[in-house]
C-alpha cells in the first residue's frame, strides 16, 4: 500500500510539472516522459546523446505501448540491464544519414594554386578533401515514418560537424558555408543554407540543430550573414527574392522571442539575450542536467534547467561568461549558472550586423520600405552596443550584467564581435581597432601559440581557458583586420599564423581535424565539458580555410 501511494504521489506530481513546465519539444519518447526518465537515469551510455538519437524500430505510440507493458511488468522499478534489453528490442542505431558526394566538389580549386608556402598549400588541400567525408543527406526513411526519429528531415545535402554532431547545427553552418565558398562549392552552400530556411518555414526559427530535442532553444543568429557569403560569391538575385521573407522572419524571431529592455546611462535600450524558456533537463545531456540542478527544488530547479538551455543556445555551453557569484564575480562551478543575467555583447552584434545586411539586401530587391526599416533597425542597435557593451577606458566591449547594471569586464574573445560584424560607427574604424589590438596585447593573448582562449580563468568548462575555438578565432583575427589600423592587421597576421600552425601541427600529429585546440600548446587539442573532444571537424576546417585563403595567398589585393 505505501509503495502503492508513493507511485501515486509521483504521478500527480509529474503531471502537475507537465501542465506547468515548458518542455524540450512535444515527443514523449525524445524530449519528455517516463520513457525518457527512465532510459537516461539508467546510464546506459557514456554520452546522454546516443539514446536520443537512436531509431524506434514501430511507431511512437507503440512504443510507448511496448514501454508501458514493460514497466507494469517490472512494477515501475527495472533494473538497468532490464533498460538496456528493452532499448535493444525497441531502437535502432542506424539508418537516418546516407553519405554523400556534394555534385560540385572540386579536389583542386583554384585559390590553392595561389598558396605559396607548399606545406600550407598540401595542409589546405587536405582539408578540401574533408569535405565530401562529412558530408550527408537525410534518408527517405526519416521522411516516410517522421514520428520514429529525433532527426528531422531536410530536403538537401549538408556537411556535418563531426563526430557526435551527426545532424546539422545552425552556427557551425556560418563557417562550414565560408569555407565551402572558398572551395568553390557554391550550390552546396545554397542547399545548407535552404536546409536552415526550411527549418524557419517549419517552425518559424532555426533550432540550435536538427533534432526535435533542440526546438527549445535556437544559436547564435547568423543566417541573414550566410545568405550574405552566399550573394557575395554568386549574385543570384532570383534566390535572393524567393527566400528574403524567411530571412526576415528569422530576425525578427529574436526580436519577438529575446528581446529585452534595458535602461544604462540614463537611456532606454532594447537588445537580446539568450532565452530558452524551457524548465526541463536537455534530452542530449539529460543525466548531466539532472546533477547539476540537484541542489535545487521546484522553481530553483526549472530557472537551473532554463539557464543551461539558454547557454547552450549561446553556443558557449558552457562557460564562466554564465557563472555568477551573488557579488556578480565567477561562479565556482555549473550549479552558479546565470546565463539569463546577462545580455551578450556577441549575440546583438551578429543581429546589429544581420539587420544592415538585410536592409543591403532589400535595397538590391529595391524595396525601399523595408531598405529604411532594418538600416534604422541596425542604426538604433549600433547606437545601443556603442552606449550599453563599450568600454571608453578599456577600449573594448564588455557584456551587461543586468543585475548589477554594470559591464561584466574579464577577457573574452566575443569582447570583439562588434568588430568583427561592423556593429559600430564605421568612420571611427581605425580607432577601435586600434584599441582593440592594445586590449589584446594588455591581456598577452598574443603569447598564446594554440590560439586565442575563450577566457583566462580555468573553470573545467570546454569554453574558458585553455580551449581555443576556431569560430572565435576568425572574428577576433578577422576583426582586427578589417578595422585596417596598421596595429590591428599585424596582430592578425600573428594570430591567423598561430592558429593555422596549431592546426597543420595538430593534423601532423593524428590525421584529424578538432572542434576545438589547447590554446597553451600548439597541435594539441581541447578538452573539459560534457564529452570527449570530437573530430572531422566542419567549422575547424571553414576557419582554417578562411585564414589560409585571407593570409596565405598571393593576392595582390590583400594588406
Amino acid at each position: 500500500m505505501q509503495r502503492f501511494s508513493l507511485l501515486l504521489i509521483a504521478i500527480v506530481s509529474y503531471k502537475q510539472v507537465k501542465t506547468t513546465t515548458i518542455q524540450s519539444c512535444d515527443s514523449l519518447v525524445y524530449c519528455q516522459g517516463e520513457l525518457l526518465d527512465t532510459v537516461q537515469k539508467a546510464r546506459l551510455f557514456n554520452d546522454s546523446k546516443t539514446f536520443v538519437d537512436l531509431i524506434q524500430k514501430k511507431s511512437e505510440n507503440e512504443t510507448l505501448s511496448v514501454f508501458k507493458n514493460f514497466m507494469k511488468v517490472h512494477h515501475d522499478e527495472p533494473t538497468v540491464e532490464e533498460v538496456r534489453q528493452f532499448v535493444e528490442e525497441n531502437f535502432d542505431t542506424a539508418g537516418e544519414l546516407d553519405k554523400w558526394i556534394p555534385t560540385d566538389y572540386k579536389s583542386n580549386p583554384k585559390f590553392l594554386k595561389k598558396i605559396k608556402d607548399i606545406t600550407v598549400r598540401d595542409f589546405a588541400r587536405t582539408l578540401v578533401s574533408i569535405w565530401p567525408q562529412l558530408a550527408r543527406k537525410v534518408n527517405d526513411f526519416v521522411s516516410k515514418y517522421p514520428d520514429r526519429h529525433s532527426l528531422i528531415p531536410l530536403p538537401n545535402g549538408f556537411i556535418i560537424p563531426g563526430g557526435r554532431f551527426k545532424e546539422i547545427y545552425y552556427w557551425d553552418s556560418y563557417w562550414i558555408v565560408k569555407g565551402l565558398i572558398i572551395s568553390e562549392m557554391a550550390e552546396t552552400v545554397r542547399g545548407i543554407i535552404e536546409n536552415l530556411l526550411s527549418l524557419v518555414e517549419k517552425y518559424g526559427f532555426v533550432p540550435n540543430g536538427s533534432r526535435v530535442y533542440y526546438l527549445n532553444r535556437s544559436q547564435p543568429p547568423l543566417l541573414t550573414l550566410m545568405a550574405g557569403l552566399y550573394m557575395d560569391a554568386t549574385n543570384d538575385l532570383e534566390w535572393l527574392k524567393k527566400h528574403i521573407g524567411l530571412l526576415e522572419r528569422e530576425l525578427n524571431w529574436w526580436l519577438v522571442n529575446r528581446a529585452i529592455n534595458i535602461e544604462a546611462k540614463g537611456q532606454k535600450h532594447q537588445l537580446c539575450q539568450y532565452a530558452s524558456h524551457s524548465g526541463t533537463p536537455r534530452p542530449e545531456s539529460y543525466s548531466e542536467d539532472l546533477k547539476t540542478c540537484s541542489i535545487f527544488e521546484n522553481e530553483k530547479k526549472e530557472i537551473c534547467y532554463k539557464n543551461l538551455k539558454s547557454g547552450a543556445e549561446s553556443g558557449w555551453d558552457f562557460s564562466s561568461r554564465w557563472l555568477f557569484t551573488e557579488k556578480g564575480d565567477i561562479g565556482s562551478n555549473l550549479t552558479t549558472i546565470d546565463t539569463k543575467r546577462v545580455i551578450p555583447v556577441d549575440l546583438n552584434a551578429f543581429l546589429c550586423g544581420s539587420f544592415k545586411r538585410l536592409a543591403d539586401f532589400y535595397e538590391r530587391l529595391e524595396n525601399k520600405e523595408k531598405f529604411s526599416k532594418y538600416l534604422a533597425l541596425h542604426e538604433s542597435w549600433k547606437e545601443s552596443i556603442e552606449s550599453v557593451f563599450y568600454d571608453g577606458d578599456d577600449g573594448i566591449w564588455y557584456d551587461y550584467d543586468i543585475k548589477l547594471s554594470k559591464h561584466r569586464k574579464g577577457f573574452f574573445p566575443s569582447n570583439l564581435a562588434p568588430l568583427w560584424a561592423k556593429a559600430f560607427d564605421t568612420s571611427r574604424k581605425d580607432q577601435y581597432g586600434e584599441r582593440a589590438a592594445k586590449y589584446l596585447k594588455s591581456q598577452k593573448i598574443d603569447e598564446y601559440l594554440g590560439g586565442i582562449p575563450m577566457s583566462l580563468t580555468q573553470t573545467g568548462e570546454q569554453w574558458d581557458l585553455p580551449n581555443a575555438w576556431p569560430p572565435l578565432q576568425e572574428i577576433v583575427i578577422l576583426g582586427l583586420k578589417e578595422s585596417g589600423n596598421s596595429n590591428a592587421v599585424h596582430l592578425s597576421k600573428v594570430l591567423a599564423r598561430n592558429c593555422v600552425n596549431s592546426y597543420i601541427r595538430g593534423y601532423a600529429k593524428s590525421n584529424e581535424m578538432f572542434e576545438k585546440y589547447d590554446a597553451l600548446s600548439s597541435g594539441e587539442y581541447g578538452g573539459g565539458g560534457e564529452y570527449i573532444v570530437q573530430t572531422g571537424f566542419g567549422w575547424t576546417n571553414g576557419v582554417a580555410l578562411s585564414f589560409i585563403n585571407e593570409y596565405y595567398t598571393d593576392n595582390p589585393k590583400k594588406d
